[in-house]
């Protein structure tokens, strides 16, 4: 067992996570008198928001997920471990994490926790299989071969009903992320694509938004409505009080609030439907004795430790707090207000008593030239709510080369016709299902391929393992 262990006299910060908390947080501790460890299960910051317009050719990975080592690569008290956190024990004071049947222990004297959440299927996993969600960039990558793919084979399809299939795109969930996704692939079949094929007309594709909420974005009221509106003029069938009840490879079933259950026949399926914090959290309610509910968010105290454990601190979509809605804002601000706390002890200082999230409002894209945008009591809808979210969303991305690329490319896919990032393998849509089909005990290797456990003997790529 390899130890992951900070010598030295200096407090020892754990991080657990890349994502705008944890990140946010090892910068505000840029210069503080402590030793940071980040750890996170992938090498780089995901800005997730975006994660949309990779899937449907707009941005490539790069210019949303940098890497985290290069973002820190200054910061002399931070380095950075790839590693899966699967055990935290608050009485020891250690995090165990794993990668490639390595395992390694650190200890901490003080831990930030900031492991998100992932996709929930409320139950139902197995609809993971045919309507991948939109949380990774493996996500992003396997819907845009999906969704370029389902065009590519409806090319050569010879049956009008499987050519219907085929061009039929369902999105699940008509939150923010959902009426991006639906949005864009529809700007992508009528304005992309729609002089690229010879036998099929992409504009003819369906594309629809289903939620069992009766509105469109919900926590945006009257904005909602319009956006509901927009997405009708651009050609998107929106169905509210939609509950799937099923999905498999061919298509979805759906009971309507007041009807039956019917079918609704489309190869490519998106969910966009509900969060599941980390395991991590349920973990920690057991240990501390703190509330965790249904979506697996804990119950922390107003200055975001756990009952007990003033050196364990919860930010992020795996708190529950004052119903804070599970937004960047509330993590980046939630990362910098424990990093300040764990200064202000670190120097003799008093910590502030509560965190106090100050809402910076919410944004969603429709389309090209629109959006909706809801700032405190402003609510803004069109062009203006676009260019806003242009604005903030151009501020948020680390980086300056990153934000050029994003410029360069918003600019060939929103000015122009074209999408930058079209490539799409065979790759990139069956690896999830091959690497679930081999089950838990294959082991991927970063350097030379993949084998099963050592006790199986069974190399599947026909290479040397590492």
């Amino acid at each position: 067992m390899n130890t992951g262990q900070t010598t030295g006299t200096r407090p020892r910060v754990v991080i657990v996570g890349s994502g705008f908390g944890g990140l946010f947080a090892a910068q505000r501790l840029r210069k503080a008198p402590v030793d940071v460890t980040l750890i996170a299960k992938t090498t780089h910051h995901l800005f997730q928001p975006l994660l949309y317009q990779v899937a449907t050719g707009i941005l490539s990975q790069g210019e949303i997920a940098p890497a985290t080592r290069e973002i820190l690569r200054s910061q002399d008290n931070a380095r950075v471990l790839l590693g899966e956190v699967t055990d935290i024990d608050l009485a020891a004071r250690t995090v165990t994490s794993t990668v490639l049947g390595r395992t390694a222990v650190h200890s901490y004297d003080e831990l930030i926790v900031a492991a998100g959440a992932g996709q929930s299927y409320f139950g139902n996993d197995h609809f993971a299989d045919f309507a991948p969600g939109m949380k990774s960039i493996d996500d992003a990558l396997e819907l845009r071969g999906r969704i370029f793919g389902a065009f590519e084979l409806a090319e050569l399809a010879t049956d009008p009903a499987e050519i219907d299939r085929l061009l039929t795109f369902v999105v699940v969930g008509a939150g923010p992320t959902g009426v991006e996704m639906a949005g864009q692939i529809a700007e992508l079949a009528r304005r992309t694509l729609h002089r690229d094929f010879n036998r099929i007309d992409p504009s003819s594709a369906r594309v629809i938004l289903l939620d069992a909420a009766p509105q469109v974005l919900p926590p945006f009221g009257e904005l909602g409505k319009k956006a509901h509106k927009k997405l009708n003029e651009i050609g998107i069938e929106v169905q509210l009080g939609a509950m799937v009840t099923d999905v498999d490879a061919e298509g979805l079933l759906v009971k309507d609030a007041d009807g039956p259950e019917r079918r609704i026949r489309a190869a490519t399926k998106i969910w966009a439907a509900g969060v599941q914090a980390s395991p991590l959290g349920k973990q920690l309610g057991e240990q501390s004795g703190a509330a965790v509910d249904r979506a697996g968010r804990i119950s922390v105290q107003s200055d975001l430790t756990l009952p007990g454990h003033p050196e364990v601190h919860v930010v992020g979509d795996m708190i529950s707090l004052d119903r804070l809605p599970g937004v960047a804002q509330v993590a980046i601000q939630g990362g910098r207000f424990a990093a300040d706390a764990i200064m202000a002890r670190a120097t003799g200082r008093p910590t502030a008593p509560a965190f106090h999230y100050h809402d910076k409002g919410s944004m969603a894209t429709i389309s090209r030239f629109s959006a909706v945008a809801q700032i405190g009591k402003l609510k803004v809808s069109g062009f203006l709510a676009w260019m806003m979210w242009l604005v903030v969303h151009l501020a948020y991305i680390v980086g300056f080369r990153s934000r050029v690329t994003t410029v360069l490319h918003w600019m060939v896919s929103f000015l122009g016709r074209g999408r930058s990032e079209r490539v799409a393998t065979q790759q990139q849509v069956y690896g999830r299902l091959a690497l679930e089909e081999l089950g838990p005990e294959f082991e991927v290797s970063k350097t030379a391929g993949g084998r099963l456990s050592a006790d199986a003997g069974v190399d599947v790529t026909g290479r040397q393992s590492a």
